[in-house]
């Protein structure tokens, strides 16, 4: 554990951690390994719910031998349940375990109540207004923390949780310009809009705040997007931030649950390597131009105007999304089947996976460093010199 460093604590209810959260990313990058990790080193490490199937062998030969859509779910909630038991373990008792659910995926409810059951720490909420997240965790002592990306939407959720005697633990947030996956924005259009400026949205919310009442101190902000170095850490911290959330830096660490194809991919991506487009659920998203995103995007245009508004079959059954483009025939929405692209990524499939990334360099460019080496950097700037071989990979 990092235990040397100049910043105050993030305290997310009454836990002091350090003030660094590795956010989710789905389709199984961020699992139980980089997740206790991260905790395990004392800040929040966050599991990414959707589609964890693919990290247990036993799971996927079940889902083969029979590929319906309540064999698929029932599979995807044990693989949630077992990568939260093995994060707790692995973090000894530190830090915190989040779980990242998006708004927009049908089993919300479900992996909710998994997370919940199982003993996760925080429920982070993004892809959509999660208004209703304090009544689907009644019951329950657990973080409860929103991502969005303007005042606005914060505003919003406040107003209502409060109404509901409920505050947010934390809230995320994240800048559409810089962070990578998908975006918290309708439109391509709008990912530079001032109103998504770290400082602008600090400077507001601190008025938000005063008119509601509310201390910051009970609902810390933890920026998000861009961040790669101590000194943009201490920049954000100093304005007010009570911590910064990482994605693409963390994917690429040796604790990353990905196939090493994933991080090298990542890991070697020029800014030029990196594009934005509209991803099957209608919102942007940003990842690496790899060659099936590169025929995708050639074609898109032709795609839309032949099978736009065609309704298809779900490829997998799992019927993830609430809305897709390609099931549902959504005509400017993406079409193709995220969740086989992403599955491909994760186990490493270069020429066939959809590969999300951030748009900022890494801390560590190239190099694939630890955990604890990406902490201490981002914290106190220091580099130590690497230790090669700690992981060795495995999708089971």
């Amino acid at each position: 554990m990092l235990t040397s460093h100049s910043f105050p604590p993030l305290v997310i209810r009454g836990r002091s951690l350090l003030p660094i959260v590795q956010g989710g990313m789905g389709v199984g990058i961020s699992a139980h390994r980089l997740a206790g990790s991260v905790a395990r080193e004392g800040a929040l490490g966050t599991i990414a719910s959707i589609d964890l199937r693919h990290h247990h062998h036993d799971l996927i030969e079940l889902c083969r031998q029979s590929p319906d859509r309540a064999t698929l779910e029932r599979a995807n909630l044990t693989a949630l349940a077992r990568e939260i038991h093995a994060a707790k373990v692995l973090s000894d008792g530190h830090g915190m375990i989040a779980v990242n659910v998006m708004k927009a995926v049908n089993a919300q409810a479900d992996y909710v109540r998994v997370a919940c059951e199982s003993g996760a720490d925080a429920i982070v909420m993004g892809a959509g207004l999660p208004l209703d997240l304090p009544d689907m965790t009644q019951g329950h002592d657990i973080a409860l923390i929103p991502i969005l990306s303007d005042s606005r939407g914060v505003a919003l959720v406040l107003k209502k949780w409060m109404k509901k005697g409920r505050l947010p633990d934390a809230v995320v947030i994240e800048h559409p310009a810089h962070a990578g996956g998908h975006l918290g924005v309708t439109n391509l259009a709008d990912l530079h809009d001032p109103r998504f400026d770290f400082l602008r949205v600090l400077e507001e919310l601190d008025a938000v705040f005063t008119s509601l009442g509310v201390s910051r101190k009970d609902v810390p902000l933890i920026v998000a997007g861009g961040i790669n170095s101590h000194e943009a850490v201490r920049e954000l911290l100093t304005a007010g931030a009570s911590g910064v959330q990482l994605g693409t830096p963390f994917a690429v660490t040796e604790e990353g649950d990905a196939h090493p194809n994933f991080k090298r991919v990542l890991a070697e991506a020029t800014p030029e390597d990196i594009v934005e487009f509209v991803s099957v659920t209608g919102l942007p998203a940003r990842a690496v131009k790899t060659p099936w995103l590169m025929r995708y995007l050639r074609h898109e245009t032709k795609i839309r105007e032949k099978i736009g508004a065609l309704k298809h079959v779900c490829p997998t059954a799992l019927e993830c999304l609430s809305v897709c483009g390609w099931r549902d025939g959504v005509e400017k929405f993406g079409h193709f089947c995220i969740d086989t692209r992403l599955a491909a990524a994760l186990r490493g499939d270069v020429a066939n996976g959809l590969f999300f990334r951030g748009r900022e360099a890494l801390p560590f460019g190239t190099a694939i460093r630890s955990v604890h080496d990406l902490i201490e950097l981002l914290l106190t700037g220091a580099t130590r010199p690497a230790v090669a071989g700690r992981w060795a990979f495995s999708l089971g």
